[in-house]
């Protein structure tokens, strides 16, 4: 699990500081379809006849989506991005929708809005797992993580604004209620619950609106219920209990024992007298929190419950979970029936009316008829059982081979997901990744430009894998994963900039000495729409030179020229993006950056709209892309001799090592060995343009340098008798496009200087 949070410097720390990481998150063709397992759902009831229901999914692919539902139908109206990480769970709180996320955070959205985030809430130091919400209190929610914190919100106080002082500008405390999209300032201060009217600043917070935390858990938070006044929560997680709070104080009610193994689903009724709770141990249990005790425990599935929905009345429970079944259960009867069986665990269920949403760790989400109104209409179906109190029960009925038919065979409708991708393989070009998703589907993705080049259907990964295989070396400049679904490519200093070609690679009419930089071309790609949105918004012109000055980074303004060349023949390039940089705009990558005091932050490159605040973005990626400056690497060239070959009549050109650009191509040594050979007297110095220098190396060891020249007028009248010179290594022939580096790391595979040879080769 990748963890987005920066590794900043501690004060008085000699540590040197990292910096931040720049991702990028390559979307397919269809933007409206979660590409990941979908952890958690949420059901928007319409308030009139003219308004239709929405369906809220929060995926592993770190978005939210909101579908309008009809009878027969479910479309994509909106999607909310702004998450780093997994979305683990969402409730409704009134018309805020709120989030959980691996990211740490909390947010807040409008829900009925095109997307925007109002709230971060930054309180827990772990991943948040589940939240809960009171139905007749839209103003409490309860979240609950890893770190076994658990706190409750008021989010009437949490989204009240509040003047910004100048001393939060400065503070950049991380816990405090921060609003994505603007100067990433927290809040000065809010009202805690309980409180009436008046505004407490708290020590520990100086500048952020501080949540009730209900502390006692010492691990692990998986589940919370509220009931729907928003007086009493309960959780639950790995510590096998149930542990009842008062929501108002944070006080601990009460601690139930009966589980024996992990908590992960719970429910309230609505007066908070009954609790139903699901477990890894495959019990599902009913507490009376009045008598504090368990009164009824049913074993109906055979593997962990996970997910627990009830009807109304509280009469009956819906339960999914591991073993890829959906139960009905009458709670007072004890009977049992399988509605239906999944090809994946189900991780979340909501139900409408007389239907019941399933999420399940598969992109897809549907829906099946439940009666969730009149279930016993199910019941009368036949087929049912008797649930047993013991968790070996159902087990040992499966084993003998009577598990029940299910009710339903298909989805009385589907909401279909992109295949999200398992595996994948960085190609030594440095340019493609080939990918296989869950349906074993094998694509070949092309970074640069965020596209998929080529979809060659369920083949051989391995195969196709030693099919592409090129023998080629060229740095490692970003590393990936497939975490959220999807590729993530991340950027880091300085090793994004370690990585060179030549333009001829991507245009072969480009000038033979042009080198192009990776990583710089790929962030003025990224940043593209972002420097025109903040080119138009300040009112700024591209400059002479091609640079675009900063206009509120001081860092990077301060800067006294703009440009910095890092090597020899690195070319100026101007504000235009490359065209093998374009990324797709018809399905755009979206940017995870860690931010400054607003914390980390995503959105599409075209969402980006100029106003973003300079200090949300890593200070080396502006100034690559801004200033064109990219830290200089050490160790960029390649150390070698050049020698006839055994028993060639060519003399020895040169006495000593040489020293080259590791991406110098083979085929610019055969032009430095033809100039030589026409004048045999080794040249002192460099050449006019400062690019070429030859000569014997000292005693001292002094490296002679090889760079990309030009041949002088005699060397074409000495081609007319057109001989081949051939470089070898290790007596294999090297082909002409290969690059220093490429023959160091496949062919010569020895730690000390490489050797070449050379020898002319007269035509027939």
């Amino acid at each position: 699990m990748h963890r987005v949070g920066s590794a900043g410097n501690n004060n008085n720390s000699t540590r040197p500081r990292k910096e931040k990481r720049f991702t990028y998150v390559l979307n397919d063709a269809d933007d409206t379809k979660h590409c990941a397992g979908v952890n958690c759902l949420a059901v928007l009831k319409s308030r009139s006849e003219e308004d239709c229901d929405y369906l809220f999914t929060g995926s592993r692919d770190g978005t939210l989506k909101r579908w309008a539902l009809g009878d027969d139908s479910a479309s994509c109206s909106a999607t909310f991005e702004s998450h780093v990480d997994w979305v683990n769970d969402a409730v409704l709180a009134g018309d805020t929708l709120v989030s959980c996320s691996s990211d740490t955070t909390v947010k807040t959205w409008n829900c009925l809005s095109d997307g925007t985030c109002t709230r971060t809430l930054r309180q827990h130091s772990d991943y948040v797992i589940c939240l809960a919400a009171a139905d007749k209190n839209s103003n409490i929610v309860a979240s609950g993580g890893l770190g076994g914190e658990v706190f409750i919100w008021d989010i009437e106080a949490a989204l009240t604004p509040v003047a910004k002082s100048v001393d939060s500008m400065e503070d950049g405390s991380s816990n405090g209620v921060i609003s994505p999209g603007s100067s990433g300032l927290p809040i000065t201060s809010l009202r805690t619950i309980g409180s009436s009217s008046n505004i407490s600043l708290h020590a520990s917070q100086s500048h952020g609106y501080s949540p009730v935390a209900a502390k006692g858990h010492k691990e692990s938070v998986y589940a919370l219920a509220m009931n729907e006044s928003g007086t009493l929560l309960v959780s639950g997680g790995t510590e096998k209990v149930l542990r009842v709070w008062d929501a108002r104080t944070g006080a601990k009610n009460m601690k139930l024992r009966g589980h024996t193994d992990n908590i992960r689903a719970l429910l309230l009724d609505p007066t908070g007298r009954f609790c139903l709770s699901g477990s890894s141990d495959s019990m599902i249990r009913l507490w009376d929190l009045g008598q504090q005790r368990c009164v009824h425990s049913y074993a109906v599935h055979t593997d962990s419950v996970w997910a627990l929905a009830s009807t109304p009345t509280f009469s009956h429970v819906y339960s999914g979970g591991r073993d890829l079944s959906l139960y009905l259960t009458d709670l007072a009867t004890r009977e049992s029936l399988l509605l239906c069986t999944k090809d994946h665990p189900i991780l979340q269920m909501a139900l409408e009316d007389d239907n019941i949403w399933i999420a399940t760790t598969d992109s897809s989400v549907h829906r099946w008829p439940a009666e969730g109104c009149n279930p016993h209409k199910v019941f009368q179906r036949g087929g049912s059982f008797l649930a047993g109190n013991l968790s070996f029960t159902r087990a040992r009925a499966s084993l003998e081979g009577s598990t029940p038919a299910p009710v339903y065979k298909e989805p009385s409708l589907t909401i279909p997901g992109i295949p999200g991708i398992v595996q994948h393989e960085i190609l030594n070009n440095r340019r493609h990744v080939l990918t296989k998703d869950t349906m074993g589907s094998v694509k070949l993705w092309e970074i640069t430009k965020g596209i998929v080049v080529e979809d060659f259907g369920k083949v051989s990964f391995e195969e196709k894998k030693a099919e592409l295989f090129e023998m080629v070396s060229v740095p490692a400049w970003f590393t990936m994963d497939t975490r959220l679904g999807s590729p993530s490519i991340h950027l880091e200093s300085p090793q994004c900039f370690w990585a060179e070609m030549y333009a001829t690679d991507f245009n072969p009419g480009a000038s033979e000495d042009v080198k192009i930089n990776l990583g710089q071309e790929t962030l003025r790609g990224l940043l593209a729409h972002w420097m025109e949105k903040r080119r138009q918004r300040s009112g700024l012109h591209v400059s002479a030179n091609g640079d675009i000055p900063s206009a509120k980074n001081a860092s990077i303004r301060n800067h006294s020229h703009s440009r910095i060349e890092v090597d020899d023949g690195v070319e100026n390039h101007s504000a235009m993006v490359h065209p093998s940089f374009e990324f797709s705009t018809v399905s755009p990558p979206s940017i995870i950056t860690e931010g400054s005091q607003g914390g980390p932050w995503r959105k599409k490159i075209t969402d980006l709209d100029g106003t973003e605040d300079d200090k949300d973005f890593p200070w080396w990626c502006l100034d690559s892309v801004l200033n064109g400056r990219i830290p200089l690497r050490e160790n960029t060239k390649c150390s070698f001799f050049l020698q006839p070959c055994e028993g060639s009549p060519i003399q020895v050109l040169t006495q000593g090592k040489l020293s080259a650009p590791r991406i110098l191509r083979i085929q610019k040594v055969v032009n430095y060995v033809l100039e030589k050979l026409v004048d045999k007297s080794p040249l002192e110095g460099s050449n006019s343009d400062g690019t070429f220098v030859s000569g014997v190396a000292t005693s001292q060891s002094q490296l002679s340098m090889l760079g990309d020249g030009s041949f002088r007028s005699g060397l074409k009248s000495w081609q007319k008798l057109k001989p081949t010179i051939e470089i070898l290594c290790n007596n294999q022939v090297l082909q002409p496009e290969m690059s220093l580096a490429t023959v160091r790391a496949y062919i010569w595979k020895k730690p000390e200087d490489l050797v070449l040879n050379y020898k002319v080769v007269q035509p027939k």
